[in-house]
């Protein structure tokens, strides 16, 4: 099956869709074998991976290349993180295009500012709109009509007022679905009373991010499951308990203690 259309059809199926983040090829096979039914990247987990300071260090040329590997790597359908489209909606149709051309299955857009800030900017509401709308252009003219559009608002994280902030952010979630989104991202969401009431009031199927430090005690995959998300994002949770594995692994070596590593290494075989 076209990898789109079964990536369309996972979020739209009635079982809430469970999304790692792979940051290369290996952590993304061992997340299909796994068992779980996608993979989505993340230019933070990109960052990091490169030992690069903050995530606008990296380049499209990069997140194009690295995301490629990981599309190669798999047999499940991919969401890449094309950031803000790297420009306006005119920029919007060449990354996007870039993006069909190395496979992937579908791909977040935001409405953020990227200046590596606490306190985010966003973008005027009616020019995302025309970035979504030539994004779903562009994959019409490739053939690419079933490409899954992850429309991202940070609009929660660009002010202190927190009411306000989940006010405006469901308010764009719903121009994105209007404008071709397939799906509406809403990040920094902390509470299970915030999902509740982003479930309700969005107009089509909700993406919320797990695992966060923000949220981590506050609500489970299973809330959120019962609360009727459509697809869980975990961007962040691999990539660090990768560098713990690896701190524990190298604390191990230095204590003389390797007999330890190996063991995890019969017991837990990398995969070919």
């Amino acid at each position: 099956m076209n990898k789109s259309r079964l990536l369309r059809k996972l979020i739209n199926f009635d079982q809430t869709l469970i999304m790692p983040d792979a940051y290369d090829p290996i952590s993304a096979k061992l997340i299909e074998n796994a068992g779980f039914l996608a993979v989505q990247c993340s230019g933070y987990s990109f960052s990091v991976a490169a030992g690069y300071q903050k995530e606008i260090d990296v380049t499209l040329e990069e997140n194009l290349l690295w995301t490629g590997q990981i599309v190669e790597s798999v047999d499940v359908p991919v969401i890449a993180d094309a950031e803000d489209g790297y420009g306006g909606p005119e920029e919007v149709l060449e990354t996007v295009e870039r993006f069909i051309k190395i496979g992937v299955a579908g791909l977040n857009l935001e409405d953020q500012i990227p200046d590596g800030k606490s306190i985010v900017s966003v973008i005027d509401e009616d020019l995302m709109m025309q970035k979504i709308m030539a994004a779903r252009e562009i994959a019409e003219v490739k053939n690419k009509s079933d490409l899954v559009i992850n429309g991202r608002t940070d609009a929660l994280r660009s002010t202190d007022d927190r009411d306000e902030g989940l006010e405006m952010a469901i308010e764009r979630a719903n121009q994105y679905l209007l404008a071709g989104a397939d799906l509406a991202f809403i990040t920094y969401v902390e509470t299970l009373d915030e999902v509740k009431r982003i479930t309700r009031e969005v107009n089509g199927p909700v993406s919320i991010a797990a695992g966060m430090p923000y949220n981590l005690e506050n609500f489970s995959i299973d809330d959120l499951k019962k609360a009727g998300v459509a697809r869980v994002s975990l961007p962040t949770l691999l990539i660090f308990s990768s560098l713990n594995s690896l701190r524990k692994s190298l604390n191990l070596i230095k204590n003389d203690k390797m007999e330890e590593i190996v063991g995890e290494w019969i017991l837990n075989p990398v995969p070919d």
